[in-house]
């Protein structure tokens, strides 16, 4: 596959990310072999994967709700994609380079549903508190 980012993307990528996560409480993050993970309770939601293996893409694995990978892939596989290895679990993958011309208030939700999977009840009921839908 033809990588379509440069390096100043990675970056950005990485900045919007991180961004994104910083509101969700309890995140932390690691580093693997060039990959950034995102975790809550030390249980993983979201890689931030470069060039995974070779595979040419700069983007999001996040892990999601039964249906939502197969959804978000059927509606628009040029941006959403089933990764390896986490993709049986229900992981989706999100192509993050300009072409892609990724949704960040749909990549910021869907952070967030992933964050929700691993929080715990009483870290969501807080967060939810603090953050009540809009009317």
């Amino acid at each position: 596959m033809d990588m379509t980012w440069t390096d100043a993307d990675v970056s950005a990528a990485r900045t919007r990310v991180a961004d994104l996560v910083a509101g969700l409480p309890g995140t932390t993050q690691d580093q693997a072999q060039g990959h950034t993970g995102y975790l809550v309770r030390k249980k993983r939601y979201a890689w931030l994967e470069v060039d995974h293996h070779g595979d040419g893409r700069l983007a999001l694995w996040i892990k999601a709700e039964r249906g939502e990978q197969e959804a978000l892939v059927g509606a628009d596989p040029e941006r959403y994609f089933v990764p390896p290895y986490l993709g049986p679990s229900g992981w989706v993958g999100v192509r993050l380079d300009p072409a892609a011309r990724p949704d960040w208030d749909e990549i910021a939700a869907l952070l967030e549903a992933g964050w929700r999977l691993n929080a715990g009840k009483r870290a969501v009921a807080a967060y939810d508190a603090e953050h009540p839908p809009p009317a």
